[in-house]
């Protein structure tokens, strides 16, 4: 891409998107007094027990959950085993609070933290712990979403979906609407009992395989909510933008959806006063909770997706620091 084709509102995210691998500026910002508090804001901490009572308080105000323990791009198997049994360990925890029932509190895996990168045999050892985690989930009564990354992972994802459905038909998958295919995915993935995640997609991808514009990522993800709505799954609707919101009640209304056959997400931090009241209506509204030390790159990846986000951290630090 020319750099005159560029928009300033793509520049931005763009520059977002290289500070997230900046390894000074994470130790600067890990540094500051106030980050950890400003941090909270957008993650659940760094613990079981941090996210616990993240979790208990969403519960708490009729909204539910999906949690993710942050890391991706493990190149270690050590470090993959590490978090399958991270997750483990977490869905013990929220059993025992009695967060998970009827997938009230679920869980959302990342296969790249679990070993997908692990050579020619990475989505097969992702596969395995995401079998662990899977079993550990129905043993707690819960469910389990597989997060998409980049565009280069989404066949090996969508292989190690259909794997574990499986034995396990209500693992969930997501799609990303900047993505040509995804419309195509969305057919393919719209049938009785698939639980799919649609959102716009935040990691940065070519032109050769994805809209650029901001437009043109919108229209795609309205077509897309169109065929889950229309199918006969159950679609996650994750977006912040109200228009899609409007949008989303519009076409469930003309897809005669009732309320309990789809839900809204969004993530922790970002527009809660939309989330409660949406929870108030009588929606499923399931809140998006990351947790645990590797926050850094997330944080980056949601301040370029929704860049007004930057403006409130680099705020905190100023003001606080």
């Amino acid at each position: 891409m020319d750099l005159a084709d560029l928009t300033p509102a793509l520049l931005l995210r763009q520059t977002i998107l290289g500070l997230s691998r900046n390894d000074q500026l994470r130790d600067a910002i890990e540094r500051a007094p106030i980050s950890r508090d400003v941090v909270h804001r957008f993650v659940g901490g760094v613990s079981a027990q941090d996210v616990l009572r993240v979790a208990s308080e969403l519960v708490d105000t009729h909204r539910s959950a999906t949690i993710d323990y942050l890391g991706e791009d493990t190149v270690d198997p050590a470090m993959a085993t590490s978090t399958r049994d991270a997750y483990v360990e977490l869905l013990r925890v929220l059993s025992e609070a009695g967060l998970t029932h009827d997938g009230t509190v679920e869980v959302s895996l990342k296969l790249s933290a679990l070993g997908q990168a692990l050579g020619r045999d990475g989505n097969t050892i992702a596969l395995e712990n995401a079998r662990v985690i899977c079993q550990a989930a129905a043993n707690a009564g819960t469910t389990v979403t597989l997060d998409m990354e980049d565009h280069t992972t989404t066949d090996k994802t969508l292989w190690v979906l259909h794997e574990l459905r499986q034995d396990w038909p209500w693992v969930g998958a997501v799609l990303q609407s900047y993505l040509y295919r995804t419309e195509q995915d969305c057919r393919d993935l719209a049938g009785a009992g698939s639980r799919v995640r649609l959102c716009k997609g935040t990691y940065k991808e070519p032109e050769s395989v994805a809209f650029q514009s901001k437009a043109d990522v919108d229209l795609s993800y309205v077509r897309c909510l169109k065929i889950l709505l229309e199918g006969e799954g159950y679609p996650m609707v994750a977006t912040h933008d109200p228009r899609l919101v409007e949008i989303t009640s519009v076409l469930a209304e003309k897809a005669r959806r009732d309320p309990d056959t789809f839900e809204f997400q969004m993530l922790l931090g970002i527009r809660p006063e939309e989330q409660l009241r949406l929870a108030a209506t009588g929606a499923r509204m399931r809140v998006y909770v990351p947790y645990g030390d590797e926050w850094y790159g997330y944080l980056m990846r949601r301040m370029a997706e929704r860049p007004a986000n930057l403006g409130f951290f680099l705020r905190g630090l100023a003001t606080k620091g």
